[in-house]
């Protein structure tokens, strides 16, 4: 299974959603908390092609985008193909 990193905040409704996904999935993720860390969020938007909102999700190295993004994989049946490479 490829690696899964969501980057997130606190208090952020869409991280706590996007998280609720991947957790009842059972996919196991690397949360990197943004909220007081100005660099990890300058990496963040790096890695997003500027994008500085959260969450930003990664499969992989592949940007999949935020938590509505990662639910339209879901329910289109395109995530777990995804995760399997």
């Amino acid at each position: 299974m490829k690696p899964v990193t969501i980057y997130s905040s606190m208090m952020c409704s869409y991280c706590a959603a996007a998280k609720n996904l991947l957790t009842r999935k059972g996919i196991v993720y690397e949360e990197i908390d943004v909220t007081f860390s100005p660099g990890k969020r300058s990496d963040m938007a790096k890695r997003a092609g500027g994008k500085r909102s959260v969450p930003q999700i990664f499969i992989g190295d592949v940007h999949v985008g935020g938590c509505d993004e990662l639910h339209a994989l879901e329910y289109a049946g395109k995530l777990d193909p995804m995760l399997q490479g």
